[in-house]
């Protein structure tokens, strides 16, 4: 992989303007709220001789002071982890949830919440520390024997991330415990002292001189093995220590104030695209901008709580971070072009082997789905009648779940050969969260909410998203980073917007929830035929690019040469993805790792060629959803799973497996 540095403005720039006009803008609020509270006099008075009886110096004291510096660590932290971690992993993409830190961090806390309330109550940051370190050490684990290389370790953390957020999702689907964490989980800087504080920033001062001392070795990490091993730098040895320091900058931060994970993406990204050129300037804008960029965020909520209930402070951060990376988007310079190491671990003679075995094991599955299920007198496996009127409610949501991962696993081939990126998969459009906003903001206004409403609800929210995607594409050329970045950027945001609504407290958001985890009760035979039918036609759009997938990671120099144009493949590829996507969302919801680790898996067993892998991901995402809509109906009788949080288990797994036996 190349070094991020080529996202670099096309015209010159300096970070400091943009750092300016943040502080200047947070300072600015920041006075008006606390002279709106307590007069020019009365402030000097409560900051050289405060009054203990005063509940106004109590509050600038104790509240207002520590929160404002906590807003600068935590964004300074923040800023830096995601640089490092961009650095490390060379992906532009990478930030400090990459690792899946933020996520464990969030299960922990849950599951402390169910088994040991008391604990969370009083020592919520050191379980939080516990979690986010067993993370760590999962990942590192995973990636060892591949010698912490960087898709071995973006995958790792990607897989862990995945895991330990379905995990929390099904939490709050069935305990009312994790429920209460909603706003921490969101992120929130609302404190009454100074301990949050004292814990955050020592390990930010002795973590920062630590990074700093690394900038020479990470600075030679994009020269490869080999180069590295020339000049005596051992790749292994750094990306590890590295990697622990931006891990531990993370785990404090979440440990301290909880999940805010667009910092870390943002910063790195608007400290590049505004001119930040050398490893050491990224470094340091990317703290600064991280810094100013949540003490705005911060102050906006406090302000905006005057009109409206307060939103956590990491969803703020994510509404007002996106519009700059889409403001500096279009300065963007399109860097070299990176392609995927496909390294397979089986050998077949022809493909038709693994695509044989895969297409037997669905038929096998699909059958099992239909017949065997569990009912009061426990397993059953139904024949004649009985078949046919169970068959009635069981295969148009077996025939939309099959649809929707065949679409969404085709989808995910499309991105990571169209970018090169592994971390590419169909949420990075933006499109999923797109729609699954749609319908959490249709709940929050309508009276009542039915099948068709809550489609077009969907529909409208992804159809924006798309827009939006393809406007900005456009403007690049449909530049592979700026795409993907621009795709990330809209998702937080939507991501952002959703945990805003979902802290409001709405009993009836959380009657969704099911839907937004990949659920298949509502699919009825129309719907299920329609998905089908898109599944047909789009699929089959998706093949007739395979001459483009083909020439395209050879880089935009080869591929001129050979008579591809740029924009109208680029384009279309990236029209096709975003129509899959939209339909499956449409269907199941917002379920995406199927988009992510189909075409991983499907690659590990042999399927390289661009048509092959498309077929094969396709073949894979209709197993794995039938697989885990099956098990999704009768895990948790009478109870039911969604399919999207089962694929994520049983899918996730295989992958771990197959990257921990994963040689050097």
């Amino acid at each position: 992989m190349d070094d991020v540095s080529p996202l670099l403005p096309r015209k010159p720039a300096h970070p400091s303007m943009l750092v300016l006009g943040l502080a200047v803008a947070a300072l600015l609020l920041s006075l008006f709220l606390i002279l709106r509270a307590i007069s020019v006099h009365e402030l000097w008075q409560a900051l050289v001789a405060p009054d203990p009886g005063n509940p106004r110096h109590i509050d600038l004291r104790d509240a207002t002071l520590p929160r404002l510096v906590l807003s600068l660590l935590c964004g300074t932290a923040l800023g830096l982890a995601g640089a490092i971690f961009q650095q490390v992993l060379q992906n532009p993409m990478a930030e400090p949830a990459t690792l899946g830190i933020s996520p464990a961090a969030y299960l922990a806390v849950s599951l402390a919440s169910i088994w040991v309330p008391n604990l969370v109550a009083g020592e919520r940051e050191v379980v939080a520390l516990l979690g986010g370190v067993l993370a760590m050490l999962t990942v590192l684990g995973l990636a060892w024997r591949a010698r912490l290389s960087p898709i071995a370790v973006t995958l790792a953390g990607l897989i862990v991330g995945l895991y330990c957020s379905s995990f929390n999702t099904a939490l709050i689907l069935f305990e009312d415990g994790p429920r209460t964490l909603s706003l921490w989980g969101s992120g929130s800087l609302d404190v009454q002292d100074w301990q949050a504080v004292w814990w955050l920033g020592p390990q930010l001062i002795v973590i920062s001189l630590a990074a700093v001392s690394l900038r020479r070795p990470l600075n030679l990490l994009h020269l490869g093995e080999a180069g590295a091993l020339g000049l005596g730098l051992s790749l292994r040895r750094t990306r590890l220590i590295a990697l622990g320091l931006a891990v531990a900058l993370s785990v404090a931060v979440v440990s301290a104030v909880g999940v805010m994970s667009f910092i870390g993406l943002a910063a790195p990204a608007l400290a590049r695209l505004a001119g930040a050129r050398t490893l050491g300037q990224r470094l340091f804008w990317s703290a600064t901008l991280g810094a100013a960029l949540l003490w705005l965020s911060d102050e906006l909520v406090k302000a905006s709580s005057i009109l409206m209930p307060p939103i956590p402070t990491g969803a703020a951060s994510a509404l007002l971070g996106a519009p700059l990376l889409f403001w500096l988007l279009p300065r963007l310079r399109s860097p070299i072009h990176r392609s995927i190491s496909a390294v397979s671990h089986r050998r077949y003679p022809h493909p038709s082997v693994p695509l044989g075995m895969m297409l037997l094991l669905t038929m096998l599955a699909m059958a099992a789905s239909l017949a065997l299920g569990k009912g009061i007198g426990g397993w059953r496996w139904s024949n004649g009648e009985e078949f046919q009127a169970l068959a009635y409610w069981r295969l148009p949501r077996l025939e939309a779940a099959m649809a929707a991962g065949a679409m969404l696993a085709v989808a995910g081939s499309l991105l990571q050969r169209l970018t090169g990126n592994p971390m590419a998969s169909p949420e990075v459009l933006g499109v999923s969260t797109g729609a699954s906003f749609g319908v959490l903001a249709f709940a929050c206004v309508a009276p009542s909410m039915t099948l068709p409403s809550l489609l077009v609800a969907a529909s409208i929210g992804a159809i924006l998203s798309l827009g939006l995607i393809l406007f900005l594409g456009r403007r690049s050329d449909f530049a592979p980073d700026q795409l993907l970045l621009a795709g990330v950027t809209l998702s937080m945001a939507f991501s952002g917007l959703q945990s805003a609504v979902l802290t409001s407290g709405n009993p009836r958001l959380f009657g969704i929830l099911g839907w937004l985890s990949g659920s298949t009760y509502l699919v009825q035979k129309p719907m299920a035929l329609s998905a089908c039918l898109a599944a047909a036609i789009l699929i089959g759009a998706a093949a007739l690019s395979r001459r483009w997938l083909d020439i395209l990671p050879l880089g935009s120099v080869t591929a001129r040469g050979l008579g591809v144009r740029l924009d109208v493949s680029r384009s279309a590829i990236i029209l096709v993805a975003s129509l899959l996507t939209a339909v499956a969302t449409l269907i199941v919801g917002p379920f995406s790792f199927v988009g992510l680790m189909g075409p991983h898996i499907v690659r590990q067993w042999g399927l390289r060629r661009p048509l092959w892998h498309l077929i094969g991901s396709g073949v894979f995402g209709s197993l794995l959803m039938v697989i885990a809509d099956w098990l999704g109906r009768v895990s948790l009788f009478p109870n039911q799973m969604p399919a999207g949080l089962i694929a994520t288990l049983v899918g996730g797994l295989y992958l771990i497996i197959s990257l921990a036996r994963r040689s050097a």
